[in-house]
């Protein structure tokens, strides 16, 4: 058996594991593995079914999470708790967590699909992940984790799958400069988190506007796997 074909059974195998024991964040990391070891094949169908129900799973719980937060958060506004407002907001960056994960699920999914399938993903990544933008434009900061995991992985989505390197040129170094120029407002609990995502924007940016048709063999980085951002 060759390494790669051993590589994918193993990473299937501690997939069904991880579902098992109800960890679906391990789950899409170890789906992930699979989707990228494929390279020009199909997933098999139980490997597209053990991909659906990790995300499923995974996304499900973040959207139940937000639900009942946005439920607190109405309940406390028409009560005129400001206070208690105020602290409840914070908790918006899951909904930019929820929209970017839902993204980056069916930008996976556009690596593999083919025909209408591979647009029908495509465009359902591009509205969760404008989706995403337009909220983290607007209530997370330059230097937030969260939003610049999301312009790292939309600008690997315009330049993987759209085929548009100068949208994810343009879209990492805004998102790189910006962070930049806040960087001093950075604190220490989410320091490690933001540079890193900014050393994997400023990687790809290196790669992509020395050489867009390179031969493939650097590899394009995107955001880290772990809620703090990540993705």
């Amino acid at each position: 058996m060759a390494p790669a074909e051993s590589s994918r059974e193993e990473n299937v195998y501690m997939a069904k594991l991880a579902e098992q024991a109800e960890r679906y964040e391990e789950m899409v990391e170890f789906m992930e593995k699979v989707v990228k070891a494929v390279d020009a094949e199909e997933l098999t169908v139980e490997e597209r079914n053990l991909l659906s129900v990790a995300y499923k799973n995974v996304i499900g719980a973040r959207r139940a999470s937000w639900r009942i937060i946005s439920s607190i958060e109405q309940k406390e506004e028409s009560r005129g708790n400001e206070d208690h407002v105020s602290m409840i907001k914070e908790y918006r960056e899951s909904k930019v967590f929820y929209l970017k994960m839902k993204g980056d699920y069916h930008r996976y999914l556009a690596e593999f699909k083919t025909g209408a399938e591979r647009k029908e993903a495509a465009e359902s990544t591009l509205l969760a992940y404008k989706s995403a933008q337009d909220i983290a434009l607007a209530e997370l900061a330059p230097t937030h984790p969260i939003r610049l995991g999301l312009a790292l992985n939309f600008s690997v989505f315009y330049y993987e799958i759209l085929n548009s390197p100068d949208r994810a040129c343009n879209l990492a170094k805004q998102a790189f400069d910006e962070a930049i120029s806040e960087l001093d407002t950075l604190g220490e609990e989410s320091y490690k988190d933001s540079t890193l995502i900014m050393q994997l924007l400023r990687d790809n940016l290196t790669l992509w506007t020395s050489d867009i048709r390179d031969d493939g063999g650097d590899e394009i980085k995107e955001a880290p796997k772990k809620e703090g951002e990540d993705q």
